[in-house]
């Protein structure tokens, strides 16, 4: 008989760990075990639980700085062998906080994201079926050596590809550019999917802020004012396909030539084009001067990368490329700038595919 698998759970607070204030509303005050506690069917998992109680905070107050202790915490358990690692947070941030730490953390073992959209107090939560699928694909073994992805109602997404998408539906994550990597079917994640290459920014040093504007009709770019004084990049989330109005075009091709700028699209799915239409104003234009393709990465996702490349140290060809890789028009076996060490433990590997 294997032994059971090792899973390390993180808890950051949440929704998920929320009970009722006396003073009204609900705030995080679970523990690990407090939700642990609460999963029926835990014991028939076949795992054994490492608890760290890591944060207590709303999805909204977490920060990078959070998130660099967490990678680093994480990369401790999986020097340590452990089969995988499941963190717990607020829903409002998990499509942020999720891709960062694919970017940060270099460890093989898999990390697995999820939270709930009803407190334990409410009549069908849902925080205890989405923590135990997190363990059970934590522990299984397939997604061994890609990182982080977030299981939401039995789903498997890609940190590169949730989003929100609904403020209170439990079936609020959803990956409009590609799909759910697969689904908790009788308790065993099966994977229908896949996202090409890992990518993985080292050596998070320096301090990086960056500035997201999202544009909008009769714009008349007020909020571009003065913000390479005060960012090191931006993020512009455009129209459609990567459109801003006549009047932006030349701020925004100023701002490129002192920050990285970042041209993504608000719509939330589909990439920012390169050379369809021609217009001032327009995706070739607006590359042409300067502005730095997302692709398919949404405005949320490109402020994450460029943070990330930023806080690296990256220059200016190693972001453009890293955003070519991440946002999908570039070999990720070829152009991707960094060396991705992550460590490889082959023989965890299979024996977790034994427990099948």
């Amino acid at each position: 008989m294997a032994a059971p698998a090792r899973v390390a759970l993180f808890t950051l607070g949440g929704t998920i760990a929320m009970t009722p204030n006396p003073v009204g509303g609900i705030t995080p005050t679970l523990s690990a075990a407090d939700l642990t506690a609460a999963i029926p069917g835990l014991a028939d998992a076949d795992v054994a639980l490492d608890l760290f109680d890591f944060r207590q905070k709303p999805g909204a107050s977490l920060t990078f700085d959070d998130l660099r202790a967490l990678a680093a915490a994480m990369q401790k358990q999986d020097d340590d062998g452990v089969a995988g690692i499941v963190v717990t947070q607020g829903t409002d941030t998990i499509e942020e906080t999720s891709y960062t730490l694919d970017l940060l953390y270099t460890g093989h073992a898999p990390v697995v994201v999820t939270g709930a959209m009803r407190n334990p107090s409410l009549a069908g939560a849902d925080g205890p079926a989405n923590v135990l699928a997190a363990i059970q694909t934590a522990a299984c073994g397939h997604l061994a050596g890609g990182g982080v992805v977030v299981a939401f109602s039995d789903e498997i997404h890609a940190a590169r590809r949730v989003r929100k998408t609904h403020s209170t539906s439990t079936a609020t994550f959803a990956s409009p550019n590609g799909g759910p990597l697969g689904y908790l079917v009788e308790g065993h994640p099966h994977l229908i999917n896949c996202v090409p290459g890992r990518t993985v920014v080292p050596g998070q040093t320096r301090p990086a802020r960056v500035a997201l504007v999202t544009l909008s009709l009769n714009d008349d770019g007020e909020l571009l004012t003065g913000i390479a004084d005060r960012f090191d990049g931006l993020v512009v989330a455009g129209f459609g396909v990567g459109h801003v109005p006549l009047d932006l075009v030349v701020p925004l091709a100023e701002l490129a030539e002192r920050i990285p700028t970042v041209l993504a699209s608000r719509t939330g799915a589909g990439p920012v084009l390169a050379q369809t239409y021609g217009f001032p104003g327009s995706e070739r234009d607006l590359l042409g001067r300067g502005l730095i393709r997302a692709g398919f990465l949404d405005p949320y996702k490109a402020r994450v990368l460029l943070h990330a490349t930023l806080a690296a140290g990256a220059s200016r060809t190693e972001i453009v490329d890293a955003f070519a890789v991440a946002g999908g028009y570039a070999d990720p076996t070829t152009t991707w700038p960094w060396p991705q060490n992550t460590t490889a433990r082959p023989t965890e590997k299979e024996i977790s595919h034994a427990r099948r």
